[in-house]
């Protein structure tokens, strides 16, 4: 099998594989690009390039092993790190989704209102010397005329058809649409301003009917600022992702667009009450679900691990059903437990004859929530310390026998610490998950209970990855630059727990 390793077989499998890769990567950087995504198409060109250089010569021969995790690190942890630190800094959410330019289109053809009169005609979609033109029937007056973008032909009612209901389906120099071009006009034709008068438009309400319209607002390229043609008032960029009037910034016109704002995001978690009230006690919450769930699921899983740490009858069995409730799928579990906690059919009201409301009532629900956490919890550390019990000497402990310690002070004094300096390490990454276990609070209690009347966004048993998830995809306003902003924060909180209690459990002296 070393033809497949080394010789020409090997090269030429190698200039086959890497080929392929590169065409897959440069037709994904062509798409990229197409879609105006330059950063992504940037990055998917030096991918090619580096691929190439690092496998088709001996430029290093360690970074064809390092290569590939390199780039994954980069597009699937850099990357992301560094377009949230970007969007934390913009005024990035509902209304302001999209770019300045596509903002002033949409912006434009939102302003739009028909003319008091309130005139409105049928007509038929079609071509007029190849361009998009409507047949405009006024049955009232019965005339008839052709209208484009840019212009206005009147048509003699003697040379256009009509159907039964009088509306003209043809004439000279014009081409109706078939059935199957109007499946296809919605998007072209809705958008069109069709020439009426000098100051009004028709704009289409469907396929067979037009409203004679007029623009409201005017933007003005070279000012860039919009003015109301009805009020003269002026609408200019407040900086913010908005055009407003200048004595009245609650004045924006709609939608805006992503614009940046800077470290406005974080101030408003530190001076505005309505983001911080909420944040604050969620991050009380937090650490104390995060600590809840660690000391709790060590000390169940340490006791069965002491427990069958001796030699009892069916010591196997009792092991293998201990660890199922870890090999049972998270997901499911959580479910399951979510209908065993149902007020009116749940089998632990039933089992206990109560009438408890477990999501109803903001204390039992987080007593719920650590409960059900304590059950998929309690397995992992269960195995773990299994294991490190084992680790430790037996001579230690049978010393301390003999020099006279009780089981108590042999467990505190020697197995305890033991223990501890084995699994701080586990125990800070614990601590760490559970800060941020997302699946657990989103999926039995949806974060509530919560009173949606008051609009409050977060719930009782709401983590702060869970209330962040809401502020950034909730039913009402997502806000993406502030929950990039709080998300930062939530980094920076379990980076700098973790290295703390690492440095304080001194785990890390061992490895020096």
């Amino acid at each position: 099998m070393t033809f497949l390793i080394r010789g020409k077989i090997a090269l030429v499998l190698k200039v086959i594989i890497i080929t392929l890769i590169s065409s897959v990567l440069l037709m994904l950087t062509q798409s990229a690009i197409a879609q105006h995504q330059y950063v992504i198409g940037a990055f998917l060109a030096l991918t090619v390039l580096l691929i190439t250089l690092t496998y088709l010569t001996k430029i290093s021969i360690p970074l064809k092993f390092f290569i590939p995790g390199i780039l994954l690190l980069t597009a699937f942890v850099i990357g992301p790190i560094l377009y949230t630190v970007t969007m934390s800094g913009f005024n990035y959410k509902t209304g302001n989704i999209i770019s300045k330019q596509e903002a002033i289109t949409q912006v434009k053809a939102r302003a739009v209102e028909a003319t008091p009169e309130g005139i409105s005609f049928d007509i038929k979609l079609g071509k007029s010397d190849g361009k998009d033109a409507i047949l405009v029937s006024d049955i009232p007056n019965l005339k008839y005329f052709i209208s484009t973008e840019d212009s206005r032909t009147p048509v003699n009612a003697s040379d256009v058809t009509l159907n039964e209901f009088g509306v003209a389906v043809s004439a000279p120099n014009f081409t109706a649409l078939t059935d199957a071009e109007l499946a296809n006009a919605d998007t072209s034709y809705s958008n069109f301003h069709f020439k009426y008068d000098e100051t009004g438009f028709i704009s289409l309400e469907g396929f067979d009917a037009g409203v004679v319209s007029q623009q409201v607002l005017d933007y003005s390229e070279s000012k860039d600022q919009f003015t109301n043609v009805l009020t003269g008032a002026i609408y200019t960029d407040n900086g913010r992702g908005n055009y407003a009037l200048a004595d009245d910034k609650t004045a924006i016109l709609e939608p805006g667009w992503r614009a940046p704002i800077w470290f406005e995001n974080y101030t408003k978690i530190l001076t505005d009450p309505r983001v911080r009230a909420p944040l604050v006690r969620v991050f009380i919450w937090t650490v104390v679900f995060a600590l809840a769930t660690v000391l709790t699921t060590f000390a169940l899983g340490l006791l069965l691990a002491l427990a069958l740490n001796k030699p009892i009858h069916g010591r196997r069995i009792y092991r293998s059903i201990l660890v199922l409730p870890y090999a049972m799928p998270s997901v499911m579990s959580i479910l399951i437990w979510g209908g065993m906690f149902n007020t009116e059919f749940g089998a632990i009201n039933t089992l206990f004859g109560t009438h408890v409301a477990w999501f109803s009532d903001p204390n039992f629900a987080r007593v719920a929530v650590i409960l059900v956490n304590l059950w998929l919890g309690f397995p992992y550390f269960y195995l773990i310390s299994s294991g490190s019990l084992q680790a430790i000497p037996s001579e230690l402990l049978e010393a301390a026998a003999i020099d006279g310690a009780n089981p108590r002070q042999i467990f505190r004094k020697i197995t305890l610490p033991l223990l501890l300096q084995i699994l701080s390490p586990l125990l800070i990454a614990s601590f760490a998950f559970n800060f941020n276990n997302f699946n657990l609070i989103y999926l039995l209690t949806g974060g509530g209970p919560r009173n949606e009347l008051d609009g409050q966004i977060a719930g009782a048993t709401d983590i702060l990855i869970s209330y962040t998830y809401k502020i950034a995809f909730g039913a009402g306003t997502q806000d993406l630059g502030l929950a990039s902003a709080i998300s930062l924060i939530i980094f920076v909180l379990v980076a700098s727990i973790s290295l703390y209690g690492l440095r304080k459990s001194k785990v890390l002296e061992t490895f020096a």
